[in-house]
């Protein structure tokens, strides 16, 4: 059986200036949300993007001052910002300082996310007790009504802005053909070489395509076949212009690659071997893990370091190191200028699915968890042996196990590594990521609540 179909989320945007709270209001949001996907906790430590639900609606939200690189002069940061929001976003989070008050440039920044229509919300940060409410009457200049203070710090007044957002975001938007395969979603900086891997593919496979527009902006569903199995490229590589590659641009395609991975159900990134591992291929592949996706990472343009066998190296060392988090994640280096590799890459993407579906039955899981515990027996915790009494799995796409166990908090890390190693291999799904669910069992006479809704949760 395959993956449900994946619908395009609504992606909200956060802009403001330098040290209004942007990131505490990005991290405030989505720390309900927040789950460990990887064998190693923690795969991304400067988060800039995170899914937020809220009232059984979900978004992505994206801390847009984040990626901006310390080159950027700060005195046209927050325009850029907003050119960058305005161009990706379905709505906008503007976050000003209640306590500094209005700055000079608001207002062209306000008039400039007003004419585009998507939905404007102006945040009013640091309204941390009710004296400082006197304070918003100059932020009524700018004609957004209602405002929303609230003080990220503290969590206050965020259950009206998070309201208001449920009400005025587009609905989660299936794709616009259903197309039949494997939704492969083509992510990486521009230049890295998206478009020419599609293009060789469709013309020296002479795959079966009928391309047409995808679900967003930017992107583009392309169905393919390939030795009898169908796909769907999902390209996000259409509106780059190859002699146009701005900071701007690279922000830009970061959040369309954002958007691509969460409607698809294997990434794959492409990184330039002459440059190696960047911070933005670092966000998207963090990215990635955190929504639980497959991903093939292929290092491109091969053919011009293959003959420097130091540089060589040098650069899988570097992608090894860089991302450990996700090192469940295959790495094939390859040339779309000579063809180097290009005949491993589906079958690959075959195997990264296919793991990605892998179902076991309660009893296999049950034996297996014996067996894992049995091996190496948990720790004890504050003198009391742990105990795990049984494991199912709820979800595939990604393979989601949940353990119940009878101190979930008492589990130290390096033992729920071993319990993620040990379902990897003894299941056989070395290229799926994997999400552990550590659970107290419930009591007797209550009903058993959800992954997300118990305290006794702990989450790997």
């Amino acid at each position: 059986m395959g993956a449900p179909p994946a619908a395009a989320q609504p992606l909200v945007a956060i802009i403001g200036r330098a040290n209004v709270g942007k990131s505490t209001l990005f991290n405030r949001l989505t720390r309900s949300s927040q789950a460990l996907v990887a064998d190693t906790p923690g795969i991304t430590r400067d988060r800039l993007y995170g899914s937020v639900t809220h009232d059984e609606r979900t978004f992505l939200l994206v801390d847009t001052g984040g990626l901006v690189g310390a080159e950027e002069e700060l005195g046209g940061l927050i325009r850029r910002q907003a050119e960058t929001a305005l161009a990706e976003a379905d709505a906008v989070l503007l976050v000003m300082d209640g306590r500094d008050g209005p700055q000079p440039g608001d207002e062209e920044v306000v008039h400039l996310l007003r004419r585009t229509g998507k939905p404007l919300f102006l945040v009013v940060n640091k309204i941390d007790h009710a004296g400082l409410e006197g304070q918003l009457a100059d932020f009524y200049r700018f004609g957004l009504t209602p405002l929303y203070p609230v003080s990220a710090a503290h969590g206050l007044g965020l259950a009206a802005l998070l309201e208001a957002l449920a009400e005025r975001l587009p609905p989660p938007r299936e794709a616009a053909v259903t197309a039949p395969g494997i939704r492969v979603a083509v992510v990486g900086r521009p230049n890295v070489g998206k478009s020419s891997l599609i293009n060789r593919f469709l013309g020296e496979e002479r795959l079966v395509v009928s391309p047409a527009p995808g679900t967003t902006r930017d992107a583009i569903d392309t169905p393919l076949t390939w030795q009898g199995r169908d796909y769907v490229l999902i390209d996000t590589a259409g509106l780059r212009r190859p002699s146009h590659v701005t900071p701007g641009l690279e922000r830009q395609m970061v959040l369309r690659s954002l958007k691509a991975v969460a409607r698809a159900e294997v990434a794959m990134l492409l990184l330039d071997a002459r440059e190696g591992l960047t911070a933005q291929d670092l966000r998207i592949a963090g990215f990635i893990g955190e929504q639980g996706k497959g991903c093939l990472i292929l290092v491109n343009k091969w053919d011009l370091v293959a003959r420097d066998a130091r540089r060589v190296q040098q650069v899988l060392e570097q992608v090894a190191a860089g991302l450990e988090f996700m090192a469940w994640a295959p790495v094939l280096p390859t040339s779309v200028a000579t063809g180097y590799h290009l005949e491993r890459v589906f079958p690959l993407v075959n195997d990264i699915y296919d793991q990605c579906g892998r179902r076991a039955g309660t009893g296999e899981l049950n034996n297996l968890l014996s067996e894992i515990t049995g091996r190496v027996p948990p720790p004890r915790y504050r003198g009391r042996p742990l105990k795990f009494y049984y494991m199912t799995q709820p979800e595939v796409y990604p393979p989601t196990f949940v353990a119940f166990v009878n101190q979930p908090q008492g589990v130290p890390d390096h033992y729920r590594r071993y319990l993620v190693k040990q379902l990897r291999e003894k299941l056989a799904i070395p290229h799926a990521p994997l999400r552990l669910y550590l659970k107290g069992r419930k009591r007797r006479g209550r009903g058993e609540a959800g992954l997300k809704g118990s305290p006794r949760t702990r989450k790997m």
